[in-house]
C-alpha cells in the first residue's frame, strides 16, 4: 500500500511542494520512516505518509480535497484514512489543550465540530503529531530553535497518549 500511496503522491506533485528539509513528499516519506522506527503499526505508518493530504491546520496545501477520502480509504486503508483526515481536520489552537483530557474537546476544523475521539484515534494523532513536528525540528534549526521548547512543553502535556519511543525523540531532539 505504501508504494502506491508513494506513486500517488508523486502524480499529484508532492515531490514539487517546496517543504522545511526540501520537498513535501521527502517531509512526509520521513514522517512515516520514524513512526515506523518507533515501531508503529502499518496503518499509522501510512497516514503518517499521507497525514498532508487534505492540507493541515499549519500546512494549508491540500493534494486532494474532502470529496476524495473514499479514493486515499482504497489506497492507504479505512483505519489510516481515518488518521488523516483527523490530522487534517484538528485545530489546533482549540483542541491541542484538552487532547489528553479523558473527555478532549476536539474541534474539526472544516465541520466546526467538537467531538472527543477515542482514546485510541486520540494516541495516533499525538503519534502523529509528535513525528511531524520532530522531522521538521532535526532537518531545520531555525524551526526548532523558534518552536522546541513550545514543541517539548506541548509533547509533554500530551503524557501517555505518546509512547516511549516518541517521547524519548522528543528528549534527543528538543531537549529535556
Amino acid at each position: 500500500m505504501s508504494e502506491r500511496a508513494v506513486a500517488w503522491l508523486r502524480e499529484l506533485g508532492a515531490q514539487d511542494l517546496a517543504h522545511p528539509g526540501g520537498t513535501l513528499l521527502a517531509h512526509l516519506e520521513r514522517v512515516g520512516e520514524l513512526l515506523a522506527s518507533w515501531g508503529a503499526r502499518p496503518a499509522l505508518q501510512r497516514a503518517g505518509l499521507c497525514h498532508a493530504f487534505y492540507g493541515t491546520d499549519g500546512f494549508p496545501t491540500a493534494l486532494l480535497p474532502l470529496t476524495g477520502r473514499a479514493e486515499l480509504a482504497e489506497v492507504i486503508g479505512e483505519e489510516a484514512e481515518a488518521i488523516v483526515y483527523l490530522y487534517a481536520a484538528c485545530d489546533r489552537a482549540a483542541s491541542y489543550p484538552t487532547l489528553a483530557h479523558e473527555e478532549a474537546a476536539f474541534r474539526d476544523r472544516f465541520t466546526g465540530r467538537v467531538h472527543s475521539p477515542a482514546v485510541g484515534l486520540r494516541r495516533d494523532f499525538a503519534e502523529l503529531s509528535a513525528a511531524n513536528e520532530l522531522d521538521l525540528a532535526r532537518v531545520d534549526p531555525a524551526f526548532r530553535e523558534a518552536w522546541g521548547a513550545a514543541l517539548l512543553q506541548l509533547f509533554g502535556r500530551f503524557g501517555g497518549l505518546l509512547s516511549e519511543p516518541a517521547r524519548r525523540e522528543c528528549r534527543a531532539v528538543l531537549g529535556g
